[in-house]
């Protein structure tokens, strides 16, 4: 930066998208960067009424203002497309009147349905703009504001396929600092996350996590272990930790207490899990969907993983994803339609065989990016002062 940059700092910074965990986790990774590097930048987060960044990013010490907007339903027949154009509308005179009121000198946008009005709104008006695309295939709002925006943050090499190539600067997927921190996990801290979830440490603990909105074949997966340990009154080798999502959660805390289950047989099953760093430092394997916040937590936790890609996202980008760690040796792929079959088998073969897990966890441990959020809020400060 300049002299005169590095003395005055970012001084606002509107940071839209969301929709899932994998969108907001990295946004407020970027947050936390551009705060802990200019105290005084004051940063709003704009998102989509009615999702998770509502709760979630206030939780994380930020202000948003919501837009109402939403995605059009891939089955077009649906009712819910009539009422786009409107909400498509509403969404860009609302980004728009955002935009006049707090005068970004940045705006950046993570995917999600409310950073496409923002970040068009913002580019129209010759401010600074950029995306940070967290997956190996781009998802619909960040490939058309594409040529809108003067810098693409990659979280995964080969997006020069959708994105023009002299705007893309690989980082890696940013991660909040409690998730880096795992790098230096001592005894202390493992005792304290166990404690944190109700574990006593005498056994293995399994974190089997299926995203944020949870993930339908893995809860099956788990319920299936659940009801098989019930019915031959025989433990598990190990304890688990469940992330079934938090539309989920009802559901499956109610059949799953419904269970005769062995006496000291420990399945602790949660919606939403804000503390990340806990749950990767209680594991001892981790089963997970292969998104890509998931795979960049994971590579830097370097715990032995199987990775269960999703079958319902865009161009199997999450197989695409996984391949990416299961081809050098990183983690075993598990595919979805097998989940419920073979979720059980693999985890305690991983449990059972020293040898595989540290070659998983050394081959992860190469794919690690801990610094991408450094290198993130560097490239988006450039951008500002080249826009001077």
């Amino acid at each position: 930066m300049s002299k005169e940059a590095a003395t005055k700092g970012l001084e606002r910074v509107i940071i839209s998208g969301g929709g899932t965990g994998g969108h907001i986790h990295p946004a407020v990774a970027i947050a936390d960067e551009i705060r802990q590097r200019h105290p005084q930048c004051e940063i709003l987060f704009v998102g989509a009424k009615g999702r998770m960044e509502m709760e979630k990013v206030p939780k994380a010490g930020y202000s948003i203002v919501g837009l109402w907007i939403s995605g059009i339903d891939r089955n077009w027949r649906s009712l819910r497309n009539l009422t786009f154009p409107l909400k498509l509308l509403s969404s860009l005179f609302k980004a728009g009147r955002i935009i006049r009121k707090f005068k970004p000198q940045l705006a950046v946008g993570v995917g999600g349905f409310a950073s496409g009005p923002l970040l068009y709104r913002a580019a129209l008006r010759g401010i600074p703009t950029a995306i940070q695309e967290q997956n190996s295939f781009p998802g619909i709002t960040n490939r058309l504001l594409a040529k809108k925006v003067q810098l693409i943050c990659a979280g995964f090499p080969g997006l020069d396929r959708w994105f023009p190539k002299d705007r893309i600067i690989e980082t890696g997927n940013p991660l909040r600092e409690n998730v880096t921190k795992i790098q230096l996990i001592n005894s202390e801290q493992r005792a304290a996350a166990l404690e944190h979830f109700g574990f006593t440490g005498d056994r293995p603990v399994a974190f089997i996590m299926g995203g944020s909105l949870g993930a339908g074949s893995m809860n099956e997966a788990v319920m299936a272990m659940a009801h098989r340990i019930a019915t031959d009154e025989k433990e598990l080798p190990y304890d688990l930790l469940w992330q079934c999502g938090a539309r989920f959660q009802a559901t499956m805390q109610a059949e799953l207490e419904a269970l005769p289950l062995p006496a000291k047989q420990r399945i602790v099953c949660v919606g939403f899990i804000d503390r990340m760093d806990h749950a990767y430092c209680a594991a001892d394997v981790i089963a997970s969907r292969a998104g890509a916040m998931s795979i960049a937590e994971l590579a830097l936790v370097s715990k032995p993983t199987l990775l269960v890609p999703s079958p319902v996202v865009a161009e199997d980008h999450q197989t695409k994803n996984a391949r990416s760690l299961s081809d050098r040796g990183g983690a075993v792929l598990v595919p979805d339609g097998d989940v419920v079959e073979r979720l059980e088998s693999e985890l305690t073969q991983l449990l059972n065989d020293p040898v595989r897990q540290k070659s998983l966890t050394d081959a992860l441990r190469g794919a690690a990016r801990p610094k991408a959020a450094h290198e993130v809020v560097a490239a988006l400060e450039k951008l500002v002062i080249h826009s001077q």
